[in-house]
């Protein structure tokens, strides 16, 4: 059970995003709906939290060290009225990677590997994609982080991560955390055992 609170931003869109490729580590820049998405967010938590609860001492904010990440942790912390700077940095929130199958549509990974396709679809939680890995292996990347959160967080991170968090904080089952939707321009709210869209 989660005792602070948790308020997650995945990162804005991206031209990867638009075609539905396969990002997990590669460094993508939002395009300009995804700057939009990352200042919406931000007022969304500016609205949720007001401006008092933003600069409260014991908020903080974290991002995943990824480009679009960063830069939509500091468009968020603008449009709440912060600093660009001020948030920390851990690469444990990085997306999960899809090794050799980044930057690819889903149906060339179809056409290149159809086994290993098929059995992705069968467990995604546990299919580890050549030179990747699963959502399993990134929850057990997540653990000690999560274990070591003290205060409430603000956290811009990525789709693989919230769906992970779903199911470690929330109770979701893998299966279903695996194919959850997250939405970009919107705040997920993670607090005990449980978890909202704002």
């Amino acid at each position: 059970m989660l005792a602070h609170r948790l308020i997650f931003i995945r990162h804005g869109e991206t031209a990867w995003n638009v075609e539905r490729r396969l990002q997990g580590h590669q460094d993508i820049p939002l395009n300009e709906k995804g700057v939009w998405q990352a200042s919406e967010s931000g007022r969304r938590v500016l609205k949720m939290l007001g401006p008092r609860g933003v600069r409260a001492d014991n908020l903080r904010f974290v991002a995943s060290p990824l480009g679009r990440t960063i830069h939509t942790m500091r468009l968020a912390r603008q449009a709440m009225g912060l600093p660009e700077e001020g948030y920390d940095v851990d690469a444990r929130l990085k997306e999960l990677t899809f090794g050799d199958w980044e930057g690819l549509t889903w149906p060339e990974v179809q056409a290149r590997s159809p086994h290993s396709a098929n059995w992705r679809e069968g467990d995604k939680w546990n299919f580890v994609p050549p030179g990747g890995e699963s959502y399993a292996m990134l929850a057990a990347r997540l653990e000690p982080w999560l274990e070591r959160v003290e205060s409430d967080l603000v956290v811009v991170s990525h789709g693989g991560v919230a769906r992970t968090l779903m199911q470690m904080i929330g109770g979701l089952a893998s299966e279903r955390a695996a194919l959850a939707d997250v939405w970009q321009g919107r705040v997920l709210v993670f607090h005990r055992d449980r978890f909202d869209w704002d």
